[in-house]
């Protein structure tokens, strides 16, 4: 076996506190390496009575690793652990310091997890797991009250530009609904609706009032009421990495420089604040004078902004915050946010925008969630741009599975597209049979799915500012078979734990060269076969499961079961889910769950 490639850290997504009571130990070895892989896990005080080996599954691959798992549950909330390794020729022990062929005799060079601290444990909102997430850009959603549109506006359904206002409101997304209960939703997040400049909002102005040309804080409220009333949680956008260039501490700063008594609120190179060579005399967001980047570190900054979290969740009822350019903000600001926003409502959800691997922000201490951009981006070549192969795609995913921990994955805020990208339906180049199957993954995944406006009735568009277009509500320019799709999808995913619950994912089928997958999908309640065909011609899968009864649950599919397995059919671009029949009384209980599980 190859030592090189086995890795294990007592901490982070390699072992953490499920819940009050469950630790999970994960380990990465070399692919196909190891035929067997034991965890020994022991109460350091307890050895004799406690000691035990628990068997680990392979519950995800990629490339070049396999990755195991075990959950344990602690006599005593502490926990003592090696590893115990297996090829078929070779047998060793893995512990903190080495591997040897001799088994441990007591625990002093063992792993060890302390104590499972409950305040220590990545908790996020249970209602996560089950939402479907709208996303929202409210300039551009409806325009639901003319008389305070800003000067200038521009007739509905023009042509999108950085800088031009169509009017959207918040009485207009008040006005609409309807079009989200209709389709399911369970979950509203809007980019920024407090005061600034742009039509984006994200050059914040006032973070204490809502933007005038929005409404005021009565509407808001109103808004978030009904759709409490409507059983939709409700997400608003901050920005706490940077303010607007309109911010009163930097209006004052411009005016009075190191005078100033807000200089240290910002993060200050050289007095007067200018642009030299392009480049700003004071840190921004990218180079953008008008986004000057917030100090996070100074008190009365802190104060300012833990309080504007606190507001809004307090006065008017949100559910929780989608963040900014989360990762450019310091770590111990956002925990002291999470301390704050937790007191004020211990089931809000704290998501940050992250484009890239986000672990560290997700130990419990910070974040419940990250955007999932990473699975955009695998999804999205896959799917999409047809660029990467099924089995490229299943390694993907199991590294993402692989990298954060399991509560983690259960509520990630998983997305095709949003306001800072093309539009899945561009992207597509206009197939909506790829946006189908695309959408078929993210709402059969691991996850809270989300919606970009639109997206459900056909709209395209560009990046920036393509992708922020009027949303169409001319019912003849809508295509309603595109928003029927999704409202069963929705509703397949509402019907299934499976596909919500803790559970698992297993690829059956992930071929090289391949443009077919099939997946499963397992709980405590049921079992469901997940078959997609990329390709242009019929696809024909030969699934070696064990031998069950099926019953199709969404899309269209032939199959037919045979004693080792099953055989099924699908069109061009077809998709199709399976379930399980319940299993017949007569049965042992061991077939009840047929394949082994590989925990996701």
């Amino acid at each position: 076996m190859l030592l090189e490639a086995i890795y294990h850290h007592p901490k982070r997504n390699w072992a953490f506190g499920y819940d009050d009571e469950t630790i999970f130990l994960r380990l990465r070895t070399k692919k196909n390496d190891l035929t067997t892989v034991h965890a020994l896990t022991v109460d350091k005080y307890d050895w004799e009575r406690t000691r035990q080996l628990v068997p680990m599954s392979k519950f995800a691959t990629d490339g070049r690793f396999d990755y195991y798992e075990c959950s344990v549950k602690p006599t005593h909330r502490r926990l003592k652990y090696g590893f115990l390794l297996e090829d078929g020729e070779e047998r060793l022990w893995m512990n903190e310091d080495n591997f040897t062929t001799e088994e441990p005799k007591n625990a002093d060079n063992l792993f060890q997890y302390p104590f499972l601290n409950p305040i220590d444990i990545l908790k996020p909102p249970a209602w996560v797991k089950d939402a479907v997430f709208y996303q929202i850009f409210p300039e551009r959603f409806a325009n639901g009250d003319p008389s305070i549109s800003p000067e200038g506006v521009e007739t509905w359904g023009g042509t999108p530009q950085r800088d031009n206002f169509f009017g959207g409101d918040l009485q207009g997304i008040l006005n609409h609904l309807d079009h989200l209960s209709k389709l399911g939703i369970s979950a509203l997040y809007m980019t920024p609706v407090f005061k600034a400049t742009t039509n984006h909002k994200y050059d914040t102005e006032d973070y204490m009032e809502v933007d005038p040309h929005f409404g005021d804080e009565e509407i808001l409220k109103k808004l978030v009421g009904a759709c409490h009333d409507r059983g939709i949680r409700v997400l608003l956008d901050a920005v706490f990495n940077h303010s607007g260039r309109t911010f009163k501490p930097f209006v004052d700063v411009l005016e009075k420089g190191e005078a100033s008594p807000y200089k240290d609120w910002f993060h200050v190179h050289s007095f007067p604040l200018e642009v030299v060579d392009g480049t700003p005399t004071y840190d921004t967001f990218g180079l953008e004078p008008m986004m000057p980047k917030l100090n996070t570190e100074h008190p009365e900054v802190k104060k300012y902004l833990l309080g504007v979290a606190k507001h809004w969740i307090e006065e008017i009822g949100i559910d929780g915050w989608r963040l900014d350019v989360a990762d450019e903000v310091d770590h111990a600001f956002w925990r002291e946010f999470r301390t704050t926003v937790k007191q004020a409502n211990p089931d809000a959800y704290i998501l940050g925008e992250m484009w890239n691997e986000s672990s560290e922000w997700l130990q419990g201490d910070q974040f419940d969630a990250t955007m999932n951009y990473p699975f955009t981006y695998a999804v999205n070549d896959f799917f999409v741009k047809k660029v990467t192969d099924a089995q490229s795609f299943a390694f993907a995913i199991g590294q993402q599975l692989a990298r954060y921990p399991l509560q983690a994955s259960e509520v990630a805020f998983n997305l095709l597209d949003s306001h800072d990208t093309p539009r899945l339906l561009t992207l597509c180049g206009g197939d909506k049979r790829l946006m189908r199957l695309a959408a078929m993954f993210q709402f059969t995944y691991m996850g809270a799915p989300c919606i970009y406006y639109g997206d459900e009735i056909g709209l395209d568009g560009e990046a920036d500012p393509g992708c922020r277009k009027c949303m169409e509500w001319d019912t003849d320019k809508q295509d309603h078979e595109l928003f029927a799709f999704y409202r069963e999808l929705i509703a397949l995913r509402k019907a299934h734990p499976a596909l919500r619950a803790k559970g698992s994912l297993t690829f059956l089928e992930a071929q090289p060269k391949s443009s077919s997958l099939a997946y499963e999908r397992r709980s405590e309640e049921e079992v469901l076969l997940v078959l997609l065909n990329r390709s242009g011609k019929d696809h024909s899968f030969e699934l070696d499961i064990p031998d069950q009864e099926w019953q199709l649950a969404f899309g269209a599919s032939e199959w037919s079961t045979r004693a080792k397995g099953l055989r099924a059919e699908l069109p061009p671009y077809g998709y199709a889910v399976l379930k399980a029949a319940p299993v017949r009384s007569v049965k042992p209980a061991k077939e009840k769950d047929g394949k082994a599980k590989r925990k996701a």
